[in-house]
């Protein structure tokens, strides 16, 4: 079977997870979207630029792919700053001289409405969840452009459509934000072989959950966290990274040349 991406060079910013996991296909715990995308994107062919605020997750993705047989680069950097995402991209063109695939994948958040947030906060989420993948645009588009294609990939949640019972006013709405911002991208650059789409997680049993989620609205206690968030979903289980990122396959491959301006919603039917 012919690989998808085969020819393929992806930049995926956000690459690594919460914690170094010696993971393994069976451990749908220890994987984020960006290591199980970039560990499929380079099972199907593609090359990876892999880039991460933490040296030590982004190295841990690395070594998954090139056990396998996979190529796949490394770089570290902090996605909200503009300079950085520049020299990014730079390197990325200068190591593999094309970018296909963008996926931004950086984001994360702080509970609280706009009474109880200070304002710090609010733009912090915003930065780290709209602000980063702007700036994956930003200077990933102009090579797209001249290469006469690409696919962008931005990675929203289902908090930006539905209210799910947590007071969470600024990743709400910077994942809403991004939804549309990647509506705007895929308009203004369809004729140009551009493509942009959003994938819209649901509840996900991923790293953040025993590192974050358990601490922000489960008091600490993982297996209570766990059991409340599968107990929420149509499915009885929440969904891992490994959905995420065969969704994000097909929308990076050549299978989706038609599809752009559009999300596709991986949540187990939560927000249906």
């Amino acid at each position: 079977m012919a690989e998808r991406l085969a020819g393929k060079t992806a930049l995926i910013i956000g690459a690594g997870s919460v914690g170094t996991t010696a993971a393994t296909d069976g451990d749908l715990g220890g994987w984020g979207n960006g290591k199980t995308a970039a560990t499929l994107f380079a099972r199907e062919g593609a090359r990876v630029f892999a880039v991460d605020l933490r040296a030590d997750a982004v190295a841990d993705t690395r070594k998954i792919i090139e056990r396998e047989g996979g190529s796949c680069e490394t770089m570290t950097a902090d996605a909200t700053n503009e300079s950085d995402i520049e020299k990014v991209v730079a390197a990325c063109i200068d190591q593999f001289g094309q970018i296909d695939i963008l996926m931004n994948n950086v984001g994360g958040s702080i509970p609280g409405g706009p009474v109880e947030m200070s304002v710090s906060e609010w733009q912090g989420n915003l930065d780290l969840n709209l602000k980063t993948a702007f700036l994956g645009c930003k200077y990933a588009l102009p090579h797209m452009v001249n290469q006469g294609k690409g696919s962008i990939l931005n990675v929203s949640s289902v908090a930006g459509t539905s209210y799910l019972g947590r007071d969470m006013v600024s990743y709400a709405t910077a994942k809403a934000g991004l939804i549309q911002f990647s509506k705007s991208v895929a308009r203004q650059y369809a004729a140009a072989g551009i493509r942009a789409n959003t994938i819209v997680p649901g509840l996900m049993n991923t790293p953040l959950v025993m590192d974050r989620i358990a601490d922000q609205y489960g008091a600490g206690d993982i297996d209570e966290t766990i059991a409340m968030r599968d107990a929420m979903c149509p499915t009885g289980k929440m969904g891992t990274a490994w959905d995420v990122g065969w969704a994000a396959v097909f929308l990076a491959s050549d299978e989706a040349r038609y599809v752009t301006g559009t999300e596709i919603v991986v949540d187990g039917g939560l927000t249906a």
